[in-house]
């Protein structure tokens, strides 16, 4: 008597898997290529918010930013696909949502224009790469 393993679904959970990472890396990636943009441009990231005193936006800082927002879409996706029936089109929504309210900062920041438009630019960016990429992921999941 001989065994196989069933590998139907393993191609499916691998290529969904791939996109994931490569999902996660382009949204942490992608604003750090903006940042090196910024800074070959002269423009320093410095903000003043509520007063308090000038902070320089530093590159670890805007990759770690990107990344603990491109994880806590995973998780936001993770908890959709359990408790909705339509977790994409949610996805969708609840992202951008997060996108506009995530807008207020740079928007309300005293700042240089230029900061502004580099720091509007990364967040539109992380949320260019997370909408529609974990948008597959989850397209992936339910076929």
């Amino acid at each position: 008597m001989t065994t196989t393993a069933d590998t139907s679904s393993a191609a499916p959970a691998r290529a969904t898997r791939s996109r994931l990472l490569l999902t996660l890396a382009g949204a942490s990636l992608l604003p750090a290529v903006l940042w090196l943009l910024a800074r070959a441009t002269g423009t320093e990231l410095t903000v003043t918010m509520n007063g308090q005193s000038p902070m320089t936006i530093g590159l670890p800082m805007v990759i770690a930013t990107a990344l603990i927002a491109s994880l806590a879409g995973w998780g936001t996706l993770a908890v959709l696909t359990r408790i909705s029936s339509r977790p994409r089109r949610n996805w969708i929504v609840v992202a951008s949502i997060a996108l506009v309210l995530s807008l207020l900062g740079p928007a309300t920041a005293e700042a240089d224009t230029a900061t502004r438009v580099f720091l509007l630019a990364m967040h539109f960016a992380v949320a260019a790469v997370l909408i529609p990429g974990l948008g597959r992921v989850t397209a992936g999941r339910r076929a």
